[in-house]
């Protein structure tokens, strides 16, 4: 049988930045394990599948997979996903309109679609889960992880932890913008974090950031994952929502609207801007909200 699929880079105005993304709009038929196939075919960071919604709310059920494993939500494949529907113009015989729900294992993801001009150039999505904040981790074992010094996890603003807003990275703050372009991912360390800090559904996956400016709103970031495939990643919404929630979260207001900018993958040749806007009430925060633009590159068809 024969599927459609489109690629599309996400969170990049410019074809082969961003991160790329597979997308699979009518995945009826395909079992579990030809899903993961698939995703392993194509070795991007994420394939999506998109299939009917199993409750009335939703617009889409939308399945995301690694090349080794189904996670239970993710940035990039949200808003890649939502930026295809969109230009595709109808989803299972109806018309797609700007604001969609996609059904997650994590939960609903509401979803606005960015136009210009009547054209569909982007997308954001809001978290799915409140943030929650994991163990801290040793800054040694993430120097290791990150083949750096340990002196160059910087553990002042906040120690090196995990947190999610529905999928769980741990994420630590570098002394330097040239420690982040040093940082190299060590399989053998990432495989000893995982066994010493397990979470799953996912291996242990290191978000790394460094401020570029004094209020913390403009970051760069990397993110390496070497334990599902994906040594490193050109741009990680999901981290990016988790980190900015993390950030706003220990900030001294009771309330704001934060607005933040994160640039990723420029160290590894494939430039990408996130935005992010969290809101935060009465001391905890409230929503987070990650869009950015994206970029068609290839479509065709599948046989399975």
């Amino acid at each position: 049988m024969d599927y459609a699929f489109v690629t599309v880079d996400v969170f990049t105005t410019n074809r082969f930045g961003g991160n790329p993304l597979a997308v699979i709009p009518d995945a009826h038929g395909l079992a579990d394990r030809q899903m993961q196939q698939i995703a392993a075919e194509f070795n991007y960071s994420e394939t999506t599948f998109v299939l009917p919604p199993s409750r009335p709310d939703a617009t889409a059920r939308v399945r995301i997979f690694t090349p080794t494993t189904e996670v239970p939500f993710a940035g990039h494949p949200n808003v890649g996903t939502a930026f295809v529907l969109a230009q595709q113009g109808t989803l299972f015989g109806q018309p797609v309109g700007d604001q969609l729900r996609f059904e997650e294992r994590a939960g609903l993801v509401a979803v606005h679609i960015r136009r210009e001009g009547g054209a569909v150039v982007g997308a954001a999505i809001t978290a799915p889960q409140p943030l929650s904040v994991g163990p801290e981790l040793p800054a040694g074992l993430v120097a290791a992880c990150a083949s750096l010094g340990v002196g160059e996890v910087a553990v002042d603003a906040h120690p090196p932890q995990i947190a999610s807003v529905g999928l769980p990275f741990a994420i630590a703050r570098l002394t330097s913008r040239e420690a982040l372009a040093r940082a190299r991912p060590s399989p053998q360390h990432f495989a000893e974090a995982d066994r010493a800090f397990p979470y799953k559904p996912a291996g242990f996956s290191l978000f790394l950031y460094v401020p570029l400016d004094p209020t913390c709103t403009t970051l760069a970031a990397r993110m390496f994952a070497p334990l599902d495939n994906v040594p490193e990643d050109p741009a990680t919404g999901s981290a990016s929502a988790a980190l900015a929630a993390f950030l706003v979260a220990r900030s001294p207001a009771a309330d704001a609207d934060v607005m933040m900018a994160l640039y990723q993958g420029e160290d590894m040749g494939r430039p990408s801007q996130i935005e992010l806007v969290v809101e935060k009430r009465a001391g905890s925060v409230t929503r987070v909200v990650v869009g950015g633009a994206c970029v068609p590159v290839m479509r065709g068809t599948l046989s399975v």
